[in-house]
């Protein structure tokens, strides 16, 4: 395989993982451009390698500063925006995994804990409801919990966890 057949290749598989991911095709795409790339790259130059709209390119790269996950950068005696991304693989996944839990998981939470706490008008339907919201509040405590821990030890978290699990 050519450098440019597995480079699409690549491009193409982490837009398909990103969409069961949660995030959108292009999004994916673009971060993992970003990732292959041996410099920082122009809005022009990411829409021109990817086939995509400057609205499109520029919504997506403006998520993924969001997400901490992509940085702009300014060339000095250059007008035109730089991006770059996170190189390091397991920097990459904590940030990911920190900011899912923080959109995610930590909104789920507070919903469940709202419904758990409702007042108990003592029907049957109820105390079910109840007793269900609060196992499940449980269980997405200790899954958060667990995930804080992980995303808290910086080097080499998703391997040693991985480690840990199977000893």
């Amino acid at each position: 395989m050519e450098y440019q057949e597995a480079k699409q290749k690549f491009i193409s598989t982490w837009g398909s993982l990103g969409t069961i991911w949660g995030i959108n095709k292009a999004m994916a795409q673009i971060q993992a451009l970003l990732f292959i790339s041996t410099e920082p790259l122009t809005t022009e130059q990411i829409m021109e390698e990817l086939q995509i709209s400057r609205g499109n390119t520029s919504m997506n790269v403006r998520q993924l500063i969001d997400w901490g996950i992509v940085t702009k950068e300014l060339k000095v005696g250059e007008r035109k925006e730089y991006y770059n991304t996170e190189k390091d693989v397991q920097e990459l996944a904590r940030i990911i995994a920190k900011e899912r839990s923080r959109r995610e998981i930590q909104p789920v939470i507070k919903t469940l804990q709202d419904i758990s706490s409702m007042n108990n008008d003592g029907s049957a339907a109820t105390a079910e409801l109840i007793k269900q919201t609060q196992a499940l509040l449980e269980l997405a405590e200790t899954a958060d919990t667990v995930l804080t821990k992980v995303v808290n030890h910086k080097q080499n978290w998703v391997s040693n966890a991985l480690l840990k699990m199977i000893k």
